[in-house]
Protein backbone atom coordinates (compact mmCIF):
# COMPACT_ATOMS: atom_id res chain seq x y z
CA UNK A 1 0.00 0.00 0.00
CA UNK A 2 1.00 3.07 -0.58
CA UNK A 3 1.15 6.07 2.20
CA UNK A 4 -1.86 8.46 0.70
CA UNK A 5 -3.77 5.10 0.51
CA UNK A 6 -3.25 4.05 4.29
CA UNK A 7 -4.31 8.29 5.62
CA UNK A 8 -6.99 7.70 3.14
CA UNK A 9 -8.37 5.07 4.73
CA UNK A 10 -7.57 6.59 8.20
CA UNK A 11 -9.23 9.32 7.54
CA UNK A 12 -12.48 7.02 7.04
CA UNK A 13 -11.46 5.57 9.95
CA UNK A 14 -12.29 8.95 12.10
CA UNK A 15 -15.41 9.01 13.68
CA UNK A 16 -16.83 6.25 12.03
CA UNK A 17 -15.78 3.58 14.39
CA UNK A 18 -14.41 1.38 11.69
CA UNK A 19 -11.27 -0.42 12.06
CA UNK A 20 -8.00 0.07 9.81
CA UNK A 21 -8.75 -3.23 8.36
CA UNK A 22 -12.45 -2.34 7.14
CA UNK A 23 -11.04 0.55 5.69
CA UNK A 24 -8.76 -0.38 3.73
CA UNK A 25 -10.58 -3.02 2.13
CA UNK A 26 -13.70 -0.47 1.52
CA UNK A 27 -11.32 1.77 -0.63
CA UNK A 28 -9.77 -0.42 -2.42
CA UNK A 29 -6.59 -0.51 -0.91
CA UNK A 30 -6.44 -4.11 -0.17
CA UNK A 31 -8.19 -7.48 -0.64
CA UNK A 32 -9.93 -9.72 2.46
CA UNK A 33 -7.18 -11.63 2.38
CA UNK A 34 -5.00 -9.47 2.37
CA UNK A 35 -5.62 -7.80 5.83
CA UNK A 36 -6.42 -11.68 7.34
CA UNK A 37 -2.73 -12.42 6.26
CA UNK A 38 -1.62 -9.08 7.98
CA UNK A 39 -3.92 -10.39 11.25
CA UNK A 40 -2.38 -14.04 11.78
CA UNK A 41 1.09 -12.06 11.19
CA UNK A 42 0.52 -9.79 14.06
CA UNK A 43 -0.98 -11.99 16.33
CA UNK A 44 0.99 -14.99 16.09
CA UNK A 45 -1.97 -17.33 14.33
CA UNK A 46 -1.58 -19.56 11.05
CA UNK A 47 -3.11 -17.74 7.94
CA UNK A 48 -5.08 -20.53 5.71
CA UNK A 49 -6.53 -19.59 2.02
CA UNK A 50 -9.61 -21.65 1.31
CA UNK A 51 -9.40 -20.74 -2.19
CA UNK A 52 -6.42 -23.90 -2.06
CA UNK A 53 -7.48 -27.01 -1.79
CA UNK A 54 -4.85 -27.78 0.47
CA UNK A 55 -6.00 -25.66 2.61
CA UNK A 56 -9.37 -25.89 2.50
CA UNK A 57 -8.76 -30.28 2.86
CA UNK A 58 -8.09 -29.07 6.31
CA UNK A 59 -11.90 -27.98 7.50
CA UNK A 60 -13.31 -30.99 9.60
CA UNK A 61 -17.03 -30.02 9.73
CA UNK A 62 -17.96 -32.86 11.72
CA UNK A 63 -16.26 -31.81 15.17
CA UNK A 64 -18.62 -29.13 15.87
CA UNK A 65 -22.91 -28.59 14.92
CA UNK A 66 -23.79 -27.12 12.16
CA UNK A 67 -25.66 -24.44 14.16
CA UNK A 68 -22.32 -23.11 15.64
CA UNK A 69 -20.88 -23.50 11.89
CA UNK A 70 -23.65 -20.73 10.95
CA UNK A 71 -24.20 -18.58 13.61
CA UNK A 72 -20.37 -17.53 14.64
CA UNK A 73 -18.88 -18.02 11.51
CA UNK A 74 -16.14 -20.69 12.20
CA UNK A 75 -14.68 -23.61 10.81
CA UNK A 76 -13.42 -26.44 12.84
CA UNK A 77 -9.79 -27.86 11.58
CA UNK A 78 -8.73 -30.87 14.41
CA UNK A 79 -8.99 -31.86 18.02
CA UNK A 80 -6.65 -33.16 19.82
CA UNK A 81 -5.61 -34.01 23.66
CA UNK A 82 -9.00 -32.35 24.31
CA UNK A 83 -8.03 -29.14 22.50
CA UNK A 84 -10.25 -27.85 19.63
CA UNK A 85 -8.62 -26.02 17.08
CA UNK A 86 -10.83 -23.32 15.15
CA UNK A 87 -10.42 -21.12 11.86
CA UNK A 88 -12.07 -17.60 12.95
CA UNK A 89 -12.06 -14.27 10.86
CA UNK A 90 -11.68 -11.29 13.91
CA UNK A 91 -9.11 -12.50 16.47
CA UNK A 92 -10.10 -9.45 18.36
CA UNK A 93 -13.82 -11.01 19.39
CA UNK A 94 -12.42 -12.65 22.62
CA UNK A 95 -15.91 -12.90 23.96
CA UNK A 96 -16.73 -15.33 21.40
CA UNK A 97 -14.18 -17.26 21.95
CA UNK A 98 -15.27 -16.97 25.49
CA UNK A 99 -18.26 -18.38 24.93
CA UNK A 100 -17.28 -21.14 22.71
CA UNK A 101 -15.32 -22.12 24.78
CA UNK A 102 -18.36 -22.52 27.49
CA UNK A 103 -20.48 -24.20 25.09
CA UNK A 104 -18.11 -26.37 23.65
CA UNK A 105 -16.47 -27.19 27.15
CA UNK A 106 -12.82 -27.40 25.69
CA UNK A 107 -10.00 -25.26 24.87
CA UNK A 108 -9.20 -23.49 21.80
CA UNK A 109 -6.36 -23.18 19.37
CA UNK A 110 -7.08 -20.30 16.55
CA UNK A 111 -6.03 -19.82 13.21
CA UNK A 112 -7.38 -17.38 10.50
CA UNK A 113 -8.67 -16.97 7.43
CA UNK A 114 -11.03 -13.95 6.00
CA UNK A 115 -14.74 -13.81 6.79
CA UNK A 116 -15.55 -13.66 2.28
CA UNK A 117 -13.87 -17.38 2.64
CA UNK A 118 -15.63 -18.47 5.89
CA UNK A 119 -18.45 -17.72 4.71
CA UNK A 120 -18.52 -18.89 1.13
CA UNK A 121 -16.88 -22.36 3.00
CA UNK A 122 -20.05 -22.38 5.55
CA UNK A 123 -22.49 -21.85 2.79
CA UNK A 124 -21.44 -24.36 0.56
CA UNK A 125 -21.47 -22.86 -2.70
CA UNK A 126 -24.92 -22.58 -4.55
CA UNK A 127 -27.00 -25.63 -6.00
CA UNK A 128 -25.70 -26.00 -9.60
CA UNK A 129 -29.37 -25.44 -11.08
CA UNK A 130 -32.35 -23.34 -10.10
CA UNK A 131 -34.13 -23.35 -6.97
CA UNK A 132 -37.00 -22.85 -9.27
CA UNK A 133 -38.10 -25.18 -12.13
CA UNK A 134 -40.88 -23.25 -13.45
CA UNK A 135 -42.49 -26.70 -14.70
CA UNK A 136 -46.09 -27.18 -14.41
CA UNK A 137 -47.13 -28.28 -11.13
CA UNK A 138 -50.40 -29.61 -12.18
CA UNK A 139 -51.45 -32.14 -15.10
CA UNK A 140 -54.44 -32.92 -16.06
CA UNK A 141 -54.36 -36.52 -14.65
CA UNK A 142 -54.26 -35.15 -10.94
CA UNK A 143 -56.74 -36.84 -8.32
CA UNK A 144 -58.62 -33.97 -6.72
CA UNK A 145 -60.01 -35.80 -4.15
CA UNK A 146 -59.38 -35.43 -0.72
CA UNK A 147 -59.09 -37.65 2.48
CA UNK A 148 -60.86 -36.20 4.93
CA UNK A 149 -59.55 -38.98 7.47
CA UNK A 150 -56.12 -38.09 7.19
CA UNK A 151 -54.84 -37.07 11.34
CA UNK A 152 -52.86 -34.07 10.68
CA UNK A 153 -51.54 -33.91 13.92
CA UNK A 154 -49.13 -37.00 12.67
CA UNK A 155 -45.78 -35.34 12.45
CA UNK A 156 -44.71 -36.93 8.75
CA UNK A 157 -41.99 -36.41 6.61
CA UNK A 158 -43.58 -35.06 3.22
CA UNK A 159 -42.24 -37.54 0.16
CA UNK A 160 -43.74 -35.89 -3.05
CA UNK A 161 -43.36 -39.33 -4.47
CA UNK A 162 -44.81 -41.22 -1.51
CA UNK A 163 -46.80 -44.87 -2.53
CA UNK A 164 -50.78 -44.79 -1.68
CA UNK A 165 -51.32 -40.70 -1.88
CA UNK A 166 -53.70 -38.97 -3.93
CA UNK A 167 -52.77 -36.14 -6.63
CA UNK A 168 -54.51 -33.34 -4.64
CA UNK A 169 -52.37 -34.66 -1.37
CA UNK A 170 -49.37 -34.84 -3.64
CA UNK A 171 -49.79 -31.41 -5.48
CA UNK A 172 -49.93 -30.15 -1.27
CA UNK A 173 -46.77 -31.40 -0.53
CA UNK A 174 -44.88 -31.02 -3.68
CA UNK A 175 -46.08 -26.84 -3.08
CA UNK A 176 -44.95 -26.95 0.66
CA UNK A 177 -41.47 -28.65 -0.24
CA UNK A 178 -40.56 -26.59 -3.46
CA UNK A 179 -41.60 -23.05 -1.68
CA UNK A 180 -38.95 -24.60 1.68
CA UNK A 181 -35.96 -25.37 -0.68
CA UNK A 182 -36.27 -22.28 -2.67
CA UNK A 183 -35.94 -19.96 0.81
CA UNK A 184 -39.14 -18.73 0.72
CA UNK A 185 -40.74 -17.43 3.74
CA UNK A 186 -44.55 -16.90 2.25
CA UNK A 187 -46.66 -19.29 0.08
CA UNK A 188 -49.82 -17.49 -1.42
CA UNK A 189 -52.35 -19.55 -2.64
CA UNK A 190 -55.36 -16.90 -4.45
CA UNK A 191 -58.46 -17.92 -5.78
CA UNK A 192 -59.44 -15.80 -8.98
CA UNK A 193 -62.34 -16.35 -11.33
CA UNK A 194 -60.73 -18.96 -13.53
CA UNK A 195 -57.93 -19.89 -11.86
CA UNK A 196 -56.44 -20.23 -8.61
CA UNK A 197 -52.53 -18.39 -8.66
CA UNK A 198 -50.09 -19.94 -6.52
CA UNK A 199 -47.38 -17.38 -5.48
CA UNK A 200 -44.14 -17.64 -3.40
CA UNK A 201 -42.82 -14.63 -1.96
CA UNK A 202 -38.85 -15.01 -2.11
CA UNK A 203 -36.27 -12.38 -0.48
CA UNK A 204 -39.61 -10.15 -0.03
CA UNK A 205 -40.97 -9.96 -3.79
CA UNK A 206 -43.52 -12.12 -4.89
CA UNK A 207 -42.94 -14.46 -7.56
CA UNK A 208 -46.05 -16.24 -9.56
CA UNK A 209 -45.20 -19.78 -9.47
CA UNK A 210 -48.41 -21.08 -11.21
CA UNK A 211 -51.76 -20.97 -12.45
CA UNK A 212 -53.65 -23.84 -10.43
CA UNK A 213 -57.05 -25.15 -12.28
CA UNK A 214 -60.46 -23.88 -11.04
CA UNK A 215 -61.81 -27.02 -10.50
CA UNK A 216 -59.08 -28.41 -7.89
CA UNK A 217 -59.70 -24.70 -5.65
CA UNK A 218 -61.86 -26.71 -3.28
CA UNK A 219 -59.61 -29.82 -2.70
CA UNK A 220 -56.50 -27.71 -2.24
CA UNK A 221 -57.92 -25.96 0.42
CA UNK A 222 -59.66 -28.61 2.08
CA UNK A 223 -56.20 -30.32 2.43
CA UNK A 224 -54.31 -27.09 3.58
CA UNK A 225 -57.09 -26.30 6.24
CA UNK A 226 -57.47 -29.99 7.40
CA UNK A 227 -53.29 -30.11 8.14
CA UNK A 228 -53.76 -27.01 9.45
CA UNK A 229 -56.11 -28.26 12.11
CA UNK A 230 -59.15 -25.95 11.19
CA UNK A 231 -62.32 -26.29 10.31
CA UNK A 232 -62.68 -27.33 6.77
CA UNK A 233 -66.35 -26.70 6.41
CA UNK A 234 -66.31 -23.02 7.70
CA UNK A 235 -65.73 -20.47 4.90
CA UNK A 236 -67.02 -17.31 5.78
CA UNK A 237 -64.80 -16.04 8.56
CA UNK A 238 -60.90 -16.26 8.90
CA UNK A 239 -59.33 -19.19 10.51
CA UNK A 240 -55.50 -19.20 11.68
CA UNK A 241 -54.12 -22.42 12.33
CA UNK A 242 -50.52 -24.25 12.60
CA UNK A 243 -48.89 -27.08 10.28
CA UNK A 244 -45.67 -28.37 11.77
CA UNK A 245 -43.41 -31.01 9.30
CA UNK A 246 -40.02 -32.03 8.93
CA UNK A 247 -38.59 -31.60 5.31
CA UNK A 248 -35.70 -33.18 4.17
CA UNK A 249 -35.23 -34.28 8.08
CA UNK A 250 -35.35 -30.73 9.29
CA UNK A 251 -38.69 -29.93 11.39
CA UNK A 252 -40.53 -26.69 9.37
CA UNK A 253 -43.35 -24.78 11.12
CA UNK A 254 -46.42 -22.75 8.86
CA UNK A 255 -48.25 -20.72 10.15
CA UNK A 256 -51.42 -20.63 8.05
CA UNK A 257 -54.10 -18.29 7.34
CA UNK A 258 -57.49 -18.15 5.61
CA UNK A 259 -59.50 -14.87 4.67
CA UNK A 260 -62.85 -15.19 2.63
CA UNK A 261 -62.32 -13.60 -0.23
CA UNK A 262 -64.83 -12.99 -3.52
CA UNK A 263 -63.63 -16.29 -5.76
CA UNK A 264 -62.79 -18.31 -2.38
CA UNK A 265 -61.29 -18.40 0.61
CA UNK A 266 -57.32 -16.87 0.08
CA UNK A 267 -54.72 -19.01 2.27
CA UNK A 268 -51.03 -17.75 3.05
CA UNK A 269 -48.76 -20.44 4.34
CA UNK A 270 -46.03 -18.30 6.78
CA UNK A 271 -42.99 -20.91 6.61
CA UNK A 272 -41.20 -20.18 10.28
CA UNK A 273 -37.71 -21.72 10.09
CA UNK A 274 -36.10 -21.87 13.67
CA UNK A 275 -32.51 -21.43 12.73
CA UNK A 276 -33.86 -18.26 10.95
CA UNK A 277 -33.70 -16.46 14.36
CA UNK A 278 -30.52 -18.29 15.44
CA UNK A 279 -28.31 -16.81 12.67
CA UNK A 280 -26.57 -14.70 15.18
CA UNK A 281 -26.77 -10.62 15.53
CA UNK A 282 -23.60 -10.66 13.56
CA UNK A 283 -25.14 -11.78 10.43
CA UNK A 284 -28.14 -9.58 10.19
CA UNK A 285 -26.74 -6.64 8.76
CA UNK A 286 -25.13 -4.49 11.64
CA UNK A 287 -22.60 -2.19 10.71
CA UNK A 288 -19.54 -2.89 13.80
CA UNK A 289 -20.45 0.59 15.44
CA UNK A 290 -24.34 -0.18 15.58
CA UNK A 291 -23.82 -3.68 16.43
CA UNK A 292 -21.22 -2.44 19.32
CA UNK A 293 -24.04 -0.04 20.62
CA UNK A 294 -26.25 -2.74 20.03
CA UNK A 295 -24.40 -4.97 22.19
CA UNK A 296 -24.25 -2.73 24.80
CA UNK A 297 -28.40 -1.54 25.03
CA UNK A 298 -29.09 -5.49 25.32
CA UNK A 299 -27.10 -6.02 28.72
CA UNK A 300 -28.73 -2.83 30.24
CA UNK A 301 -30.47 -3.78 33.68
CA UNK A 302 -33.26 -2.12 33.36
CA UNK A 303 -35.20 -0.01 30.65
CA UNK A 304 -37.19 -0.07 27.44
CA UNK A 305 -35.72 -1.34 23.98
CA UNK A 306 -37.91 -0.79 20.90
CA UNK A 307 -37.53 -2.24 17.46
CA UNK A 308 -40.02 -0.29 14.87
CA UNK A 309 -40.63 -0.77 10.96
CA UNK A 310 -43.48 -2.40 8.99
CA UNK A 311 -44.62 -5.71 9.36
CA UNK A 312 -42.36 -8.03 7.59
CA UNK A 313 -39.14 -5.62 8.22
CA UNK A 314 -37.54 -8.57 10.24
CA UNK A 315 -38.28 -6.83 13.94
CA UNK A 316 -38.94 -10.42 15.66
CA UNK A 317 -35.74 -11.80 14.18
CA UNK A 318 -33.98 -9.24 15.78
CA UNK A 319 -35.41 -9.51 18.93
CA UNK A 320 -35.59 -13.05 19.23
CA UNK A 321 -31.29 -13.15 18.05
CA UNK A 322 -30.84 -10.69 21.26
CA UNK A 323 -32.66 -13.27 23.64
CA UNK A 324 -30.82 -16.15 22.01
CA UNK A 325 -27.69 -14.39 22.94
CA UNK A 326 -29.19 -13.11 26.78
CA UNK A 327 -30.48 -16.91 27.11
CA UNK A 328 -28.36 -18.04 29.89
CA UNK A 329 -29.47 -20.00 32.92
CA UNK A 330 -29.39 -17.20 35.44
CA UNK A 331 -31.64 -15.11 33.58
CA UNK A 332 -35.36 -15.70 33.79
CA UNK A 333 -36.86 -14.23 30.35
CA UNK A 334 -40.65 -14.27 29.70
CA UNK A 335 -42.47 -12.62 26.39
CA UNK A 336 -45.80 -12.76 25.66
CA UNK A 337 -46.59 -12.82 21.88
CA UNK A 338 -49.64 -13.19 19.13
CA UNK A 339 -48.89 -15.87 17.98
CA UNK A 340 -45.75 -17.67 19.53
CA UNK A 341 -43.50 -18.07 16.16
CA UNK A 342 -40.75 -19.98 17.46
CA UNK A 343 -39.87 -22.05 20.45
CA UNK A 344 -37.07 -21.49 22.71
CA UNK A 345 -35.33 -24.06 25.37
CA UNK A 346 -35.08 -21.99 28.78
CA UNK A 347 -37.68 -19.17 27.98
CA UNK A 348 -41.29 -19.00 29.17
CA UNK A 349 -43.16 -17.77 26.21
CA UNK A 350 -46.95 -17.31 26.37
CA UNK A 351 -49.29 -17.11 23.65
CA UNK A 352 -51.98 -14.32 23.83
CA UNK A 353 -55.85 -15.43 23.54
CA UNK A 354 -58.10 -12.96 23.69
CA UNK A 355 -61.43 -15.03 23.53
CA UNK A 356 -60.82 -16.13 27.07
CA UNK A 357 -59.22 -12.86 28.65
CA UNK A 358 -55.61 -13.42 28.14
CA UNK A 359 -54.47 -10.58 26.19
CA UNK A 360 -51.53 -8.86 26.43
CA UNK A 361 -52.10 -6.73 29.29
CA UNK A 362 -53.17 -9.64 31.40
CA UNK A 363 -50.17 -11.69 30.73
CA UNK A 364 -48.08 -8.42 31.42
CA UNK A 365 -49.64 -7.89 35.18
CA UNK A 366 -48.84 -11.79 35.80
CA UNK A 367 -45.43 -11.65 34.54
CA UNK A 368 -44.21 -9.18 36.95
CA UNK A 369 -45.04 -11.30 39.85
CA UNK A 370 -43.21 -14.04 38.06
CA UNK A 371 -39.77 -11.94 39.04
CA UNK A 372 -38.02 -11.73 35.41
CA UNK A 373 -35.13 -10.26 34.43
CA UNK A 374 -36.05 -9.88 30.93
CA UNK A 375 -39.48 -9.83 29.25
CA UNK A 376 -40.40 -9.18 25.64
CA UNK A 377 -43.92 -8.11 24.79
CA UNK A 378 -44.63 -8.68 21.35
CA UNK A 379 -46.09 -5.55 20.45
CA UNK A 380 -47.18 -2.31 22.80
CA UNK A 381 -50.25 -2.29 20.70
CA UNK A 382 -52.74 0.64 23.21
CA UNK A 383 -51.56 2.62 25.89
CA UNK A 384 -52.49 -0.12 29.05
CA UNK A 385 -49.96 -2.00 27.34
CA UNK A 386 -47.44 0.75 26.85
CA UNK A 387 -48.05 1.78 30.76
CA UNK A 388 -47.48 -2.12 32.00
CA UNK A 389 -44.19 -1.72 30.46
CA UNK A 390 -42.74 1.45 31.05
CA UNK A 391 -43.48 0.67 35.00
CA UNK A 392 -41.65 -2.98 34.33
CA UNK A 393 -39.12 -0.56 32.79
CA UNK A 394 -38.89 2.09 36.18
CA UNK A 395 -39.46 -1.01 37.93
CA UNK A 396 -35.66 -2.88 37.42
CA UNK A 397 -36.54 -5.27 34.10
CA UNK A 398 -35.76 -5.25 30.86
CA UNK A 399 -38.08 -4.87 28.57
CA UNK A 400 -38.34 -5.73 24.84
CA UNK A 401 -40.93 -4.87 22.18
CA UNK A 402 -42.12 -3.50 19.00
CA UNK A 403 -43.98 -0.73 17.57
CA UNK A 404 -45.63 0.07 14.19
CA UNK A 405 -43.22 3.32 13.06
CA UNK A 406 -41.67 4.72 10.35
CA UNK A 407 -38.47 5.40 11.83
CA UNK A 408 -36.74 5.67 15.03
CA UNK A 409 -37.39 8.95 16.37
CA UNK A 410 -41.23 8.26 15.57
CA UNK A 411 -41.25 6.16 18.43
CA UNK A 412 -41.31 8.41 21.52
CA UNK A 413 -44.06 10.83 19.81
CA UNK A 414 -46.38 7.63 18.72
CA UNK A 415 -46.21 6.57 22.83
CA UNK A 416 -47.47 10.28 23.47
CA UNK A 417 -50.18 9.88 21.11
CA UNK A 418 -51.22 6.34 22.51
CA UNK A 419 -51.49 8.27 26.14
CA UNK A 420 -48.63 7.68 27.48
CA UNK A 421 -47.07 10.84 30.09
CA UNK A 422 -44.03 12.35 28.10
CA UNK A 423 -42.01 12.06 31.06
CA UNK A 424 -42.50 8.58 31.51
CA UNK A 425 -41.41 8.08 27.69
CA UNK A 426 -38.36 10.13 28.32
CA UNK A 427 -37.41 8.60 31.58
CA UNK A 428 -38.19 4.60 30.46
CA UNK A 429 -37.16 4.31 26.65
CA UNK A 430 -33.30 3.53 26.46
CA UNK A 431 -32.85 2.87 22.67
CA UNK A 432 -35.00 2.52 19.83
CA UNK A 433 -33.91 0.67 16.33
CA UNK A 434 -36.05 1.07 12.88
CA UNK A 435 -34.91 -0.78 10.44
CA UNK A 436 -36.40 -2.30 6.93
CA UNK A 437 -35.15 -5.55 4.57
CA UNK A 438 -33.28 -5.13 1.47
CA UNK A 439 -32.42 -7.56 -0.73
CA UNK A 440 -28.19 -8.00 -1.58
CA UNK A 441 -26.73 -8.74 -4.74
CA UNK A 442 -25.98 -12.74 -5.25
CA UNK A 443 -22.35 -12.89 -4.13
CA UNK A 444 -21.77 -15.22 -7.54
CA UNK A 445 -22.63 -13.21 -10.24
CA UNK A 446 -23.05 -9.60 -9.11
CA UNK A 447 -20.54 -7.35 -11.14
CA UNK A 448 -19.28 -3.87 -11.15
CA UNK A 449 -21.84 -1.08 -12.64
CA UNK A 450 -19.36 1.93 -14.17
CA UNK A 451 -22.73 4.10 -14.62
CA UNK A 452 -25.82 3.62 -12.19
CA UNK A 453 -28.74 5.76 -12.55
CA UNK A 454 -28.10 8.90 -11.50
CA UNK A 455 -31.60 9.53 -10.46
CA UNK A 456 -31.22 7.02 -8.13
CA UNK A 457 -28.39 7.58 -7.33
CA UNK A 458 -29.44 11.41 -6.25
CA UNK A 459 -32.51 9.60 -4.27
CA UNK A 460 -29.66 7.74 -1.81
CA UNK A 461 -27.01 10.47 -1.93
CA UNK A 462 -24.30 8.80 -4.09
CA UNK A 463 -21.77 11.27 -5.59
CA UNK A 464 -20.03 11.44 -9.04
CA UNK A 465 -16.81 10.48 -6.45
CA UNK A 466 -18.30 7.79 -4.99
CA UNK A 467 -19.22 5.92 -8.53
CA UNK A 468 -15.43 7.12 -9.53
CA UNK A 469 -14.04 4.55 -7.14
CA UNK A 470 -16.05 1.91 -8.59
CA UNK A 471 -17.57 0.21 -5.52
CA UNK A 472 -21.16 0.05 -7.02
CA UNK A 473 -22.12 -3.31 -8.10
CA UNK A 474 -25.12 -4.51 -10.40
CA UNK A 475 -27.25 -7.90 -10.61
CA UNK A 476 -25.80 -9.76 -14.06
CA UNK A 477 -28.18 -9.24 -16.81
CA UNK A 478 -29.34 -12.45 -16.33
CA UNK A 479 -28.63 -13.74 -12.60
CA UNK A 480 -27.15 -17.42 -12.15
CA UNK A 481 -28.40 -20.74 -11.13
CA UNK A 482 -27.48 -19.94 -7.34
CA UNK A 483 -29.93 -16.90 -7.01
CA UNK A 484 -32.74 -18.43 -9.49
CA UNK A 485 -31.59 -16.05 -12.28
CA UNK A 486 -32.79 -12.44 -10.33
CA UNK A 487 -29.36 -11.47 -8.99
CA UNK A 488 -30.41 -11.36 -5.88
CA UNK A 489 -30.06 -13.70 -2.80
CA UNK A 490 -30.86 -13.01 0.61
CA UNK A 491 -31.97 -10.11 2.08
CA UNK A 492 -30.82 -7.97 5.05
CA UNK A 493 -31.30 -5.03 7.32
CA UNK A 494 -30.74 -1.65 7.09
CA UNK A 495 -30.79 -0.14 10.84
CA UNK A 496 -30.90 3.42 12.63
CA UNK A 497 -30.55 2.98 16.25
CA UNK A 498 -31.28 6.06 18.47
CA UNK A 499 -30.12 5.96 21.71
CA UNK A 500 -31.60 8.07 24.13
CA UNK A 501 -28.93 11.03 25.31
CA UNK A 502 -30.07 13.87 28.10
CA UNK A 503 -30.84 16.00 25.27
CA UNK A 504 -33.06 13.72 23.40
CA UNK A 505 -34.34 12.80 26.84
CA UNK A 506 -35.03 16.75 27.66
CA UNK A 507 -37.04 17.02 23.86
CA UNK A 508 -39.01 13.74 24.79
CA UNK A 509 -40.44 15.80 27.75
CA UNK A 510 -41.05 18.68 25.82
CA UNK A 511 -43.68 17.01 23.70
CA UNK A 512 -40.89 18.13 21.08
CA UNK A 513 -41.89 17.30 17.13
CA UNK A 514 -40.47 14.11 15.27
CA UNK A 515 -38.08 16.31 13.38
CA UNK A 516 -36.54 17.82 16.31
CA UNK A 517 -35.64 14.56 17.77
CA UNK A 518 -34.18 13.13 14.75
CA UNK A 519 -31.86 16.36 14.32
CA UNK A 520 -30.55 15.71 17.96
CA UNK A 521 -30.36 12.08 17.53
CA UNK A 522 -28.21 12.56 14.52
CA UNK A 523 -26.02 15.40 16.75
CA UNK A 524 -25.71 12.76 18.96
CA UNK A 525 -24.19 9.85 16.54
CA UNK A 526 -27.29 8.03 15.31
CA UNK A 527 -26.79 7.07 11.64
CA UNK A 528 -29.97 7.11 9.86
CA UNK A 529 -31.51 4.32 7.69
CA UNK A 530 -30.32 6.13 4.29
CA UNK A 531 -26.94 6.77 5.74
CA UNK A 532 -26.78 2.69 6.75
CA UNK A 533 -28.56 1.72 3.36
CA UNK A 534 -25.89 4.16 1.45
CA UNK A 535 -22.43 2.08 3.26
CA UNK A 536 -23.93 -0.95 2.17
CA UNK A 537 -24.51 0.29 -1.37
CA UNK A 538 -21.04 1.22 -1.29
CA UNK A 539 -19.65 -2.20 0.16
CA UNK A 540 -21.21 -3.50 -3.38
CA UNK A 541 -23.89 -5.34 -1.00
CA UNK A 542 -27.01 -3.71 -2.90
CA UNK A 543 -28.16 -1.38 -5.30
CA UNK A 544 -29.23 2.02 -4.95
CA UNK A 545 -32.87 1.08 -6.46
CA UNK A 546 -33.16 -1.46 -3.38
CA UNK A 547 -32.64 1.20 -0.90
CA UNK A 548 -34.43 3.94 -2.50
CA UNK A 549 -37.33 1.61 -1.96
CA UNK A 550 -37.57 2.30 1.68
CA UNK A 551 -35.01 5.55 2.31
CA UNK A 552 -34.47 8.99 0.56
CA UNK A 553 -33.29 12.16 1.07
CA UNK A 554 -35.06 14.69 1.59
CA UNK A 555 -37.37 16.64 -1.09
CA UNK A 556 -38.32 13.12 -2.62
CA UNK A 557 -41.84 11.34 -2.78
CA UNK A 558 -42.64 8.12 -2.90
CA UNK A 559 -44.08 8.99 -6.54
CA UNK A 560 -41.25 10.24 -7.48
CA UNK A 561 -39.04 7.20 -6.90
CA UNK A 562 -41.66 5.80 -8.85
CA UNK A 563 -40.95 7.62 -11.50
CA UNK A 564 -37.80 7.45 -11.85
Amino acid sequence: MTDAQVQAALEKCRGSGKRLGEALIETGACSEEDVAKALGHQFGMEFLNLDRPEDSNKVSLSLLPEDVVKKHMVLPLSKQGGRLKLLIHDPMDLELLDLLRFRLGCELDTAIASRRQIKSFVDGGAAEKPLLDNKPLVTDSVDVTVDKSVDSSVDKSIDVDGAGESGIVRLANRIIIEAVKSRASDIHIEPMKDRVVLRYRIDGECIVRDNIPKRMQGALLARLKLMAGVNIAERRVPQDGRIKLPVDGVPVDFRVSSCPAYHGESVVLRILRPDSVRIGLENLGLERDTLEVFNKVIRRPNGIFLVTGPTGSGKTTTLYSALDMLNRPDMKIITAEDPVEYNFKGINQVQVRESIGLTFSAILKSMLRQAPNIILVGEIRDREVADIAIQAALTGHLVFSTLHTNDAPSACTRLVDMGVKPFLVASSVQAILAQRLVRMLCEKCKQPDPSPDPRFCSLVSISKDDIARGTIMKPAPKGCPACSNTGFRGRRGIYEMMVLNAEIRDLAFQRATVSQLRAAAIRGGMRSLLGDGRIKILKGMTTPEEIAKFAQIEGFTPAEIAAA
